[in-house]
């Protein structure tokens, strides 16, 4: 049990780590945008970073929320796989502003992150290490929402990619 959970926590990460490395290349591709990829970036890396401190604290004591790794290896595994494949071809063909946009929304809206939103959203009845991971990580606001609010601001249209 310990070792499906270990190995949902080590996707989990590298779809974050993936994620980031994608908005790192969007801010450094688009200047005019750099300010909001470094940011969204950081905070990827940062879930990165919890996600992994918290496997090392929390995974063999039995208290790792299980809300935070989503609830497929194979959905995650798939993600991943499609990340690296977007990387590749980001590198080779860049894509324009509004494609970038789009694309990072169409990522924080799918299964593989939205665990991580929807942990920090979830009310009721928590863990003890739910609850903490919230207030830890209660400035970090929903990305889907914020880029979607920044591409409105700046006239950038939703597509579908």
């Amino acid at each position: 049990m310990i070792e499906d959970l270990n190995q949902l926590i080590e996707e989990a990460i590298k779809l974050e780590l993936n994620v980031a490395k994608l908005y790192l290349r969007f801010h450094q591709r688009f200047p005019e945008d750099a300010s909001f990829w470094w940011k969204i970036a950081l905070e990827e890396k940062n879930h990165a970073a919890l996600l992994k401190g918290w496997r090392q604290h929390f995974l063999h004591a039995g208290m790792f929320p299980k809300e935070l790794t989503g609830e497929s290896l194979e959905t995650l595994v798939n993600m991943n796989s499609t990340l690296k494949g977007i990387l590749r071809q980001e590198k080779e063909a860049p894509p324009s502003r509004a494609v970038a946009f789009n694309l990072a929304l169409k990522l924080e809206e799918s299964a593989g992150e939205v665990h991580f939103q929807n942990a920090k959203k979830k009310t009721g009845h928590l863990s003890e290490t739910l609850k903490l991971f919230q207030s830890l990580n209660d400035a970090d606001k929903i990305h889907a929402d914020r880029i979607r609010s920044y591409m409105s601001k700046n006239g950038i249209a939703i597509t579908s990619v």
